[in-house]
């Protein structure tokens, strides 16, 4: 199987070709944002980059620079204010560690004021945007294709109905050379023996099994019992009862083959087949992380239904819940209810999933693109100094 991407001179593909303007804190958003408005360039929020501890700040460049690094982003340019905690120098070595693509990098203290700032944009962002206009898509085989696994709004429908059929997707492409990211670390307690089994080694098996053990000590640690929020109060509404149900659910959508590698939190994936990332349960933190990981797409499942989108890359929902299907469809792509009620078998939803990623793959945009949503969001442990 194909489809039509980008190739970047770094070795990666997208399947989206932006450019992309960020803000290097917080306190130059507006400058950024203005640059966007002006110039139809995409821009990328940026909560922090200033005012964190050492452990936060690290969180925020991996998370940034991943971001940048993806294969969707032809290239960047980031907007600081001048006084931050994150200079330039400090952006640009996180992110040439990880791809060679163009990016600028301006100040508002430096330029001279604000308009200064957004005219100087401006011209840097043209400049981009031409080059990225000669970009053509061509044919790439789906082994260069990584997959982010994400849930959010779970209910029982998700954990027999869309989770299994996103798996059984997971394993086609796994198959077929492909890579699949699962992530959420607290929604694997209670499934942790299961993983562990089902690592290609047992050192990885171990990896993942101390990784889930490791998620709840800390938070014990702190004084928190995770399953006090988790499920949260939709989740219980919607029928979830136990976060080890819902963790069993979860897991479902990583399918059914072995675990390669376990990565840190928006660590670059650079192994292929099924992965394990360790993070946040948070749905956008960790749906950033998949991204910042490398996922040129994100299969995003909910009982319940989510709006969650990213200016980097499409996050598609699917759902097995056909009420939420109906209800919600102006912010749903994909609907797997026919596995409930006998009309499809899993295997064929699993092909039809695919299939339908193969179409986002070569341009046709998912409701959250149609929507314009973008959120943002990056893991913290201590926040704000």
């Amino acid at each position: 199987m194909h489809f039509m991407g980008y190739r970047r001179t770094d070795g990666h593909v997208g399947i989206r070709n932006h450019v992309v303007v960020m803000p290097g804190c917080i306190c130059s958003a507006g400058a950024a944002r203005k640059i966007c408005e002006k110039s139809g360039a995409t821009y990328l929020y940026n909560p922090n980059g200033c005012a964190q501890d050492a452990r936060d700040t690290a969180m925020t460049l991996e998370i940034l620079s991943g971001l940048i690094a993806n294969g969707n982003v032809y290239g960047a340019l980031i907007v600081g204010l001048g006084c931050e905690s994150i200079q330039e120098a400090r952006y640009m070595e996180a992110i040439r560690k990880k791809t060679d693509k163009p990016v600028r990098y301006i100040s508002i203290q430096k330029e001279g004021g604000l308009g200064r700032t957004v005219a100087h944009g401006l011209e840097l962002v043209a400049q981009l945007q031409q080059e990225a206009r000669a970009c053509r898509r061509e044919s790439c085989d789906i082994s260069e294709l990584i997959v982010g696994l994400e849930c959010g709004g779970s209910d029982p429908t998700s954990g027999f109905s869309i989770n299994v059929v996103l798996g059984n997707t997971s394993d086609r492409l796994v198959d077929l050379g492909g890579t699949t990211i699962l992530c959420e670390t607290p929604e694997a307690i209670g499934a942790e023996n299961i993983l562990k089994r089902r690592g290609c080694t047992p050192q990885v098996g171990q990896q993942l099994y101390d990784a889930v053990l490791a998620n709840e000590r800390r938070h014990l640690e702190a004084g928190e019992d995770i399953r006090n929020v988790n499920p949260s109060p939709g989740n219980k509404a919607g029928g979830l009862t136990t976060l080890e149900e819902k963790s069993i659910g979860c897991v479902h959508k990583s399918g059914t083959r072995p675990f390669q590698a376990v990565y840190s939190y928006g660590q670059m994936v650079d192994k292929k087949g099924l992965v394990f990332m360790d993070g946040t349960a948070y749905d956008v933190a960790s749906t950033m992380s998949l991204i910042a990981g490398g996922a040129q797409l994100v299969v995003f499942t909910t009982g319940l239904g989510t709006p969650v989108g990213s200016a980097i890359a499409p996050v598609l929902k699917a759902t097995g819940n056909g009420h939420t299907a109906q209800w919600l469809e102006d912010i749903i792509d994909f609907d797997s209810s026919a596995s409930i009620t006998g009309e499809k078998t899993v295997e064929a939803l699993g092909d039809e999933l695919l299939k339908y990623i193969c179409r986002v793959c070569d341009g046709e945009l998912v409701k959250a693109e149609i929507n314009g949503i973008s959120d943002m969001a990056i893991d913290q442990m201590g926040s704000y100094c």
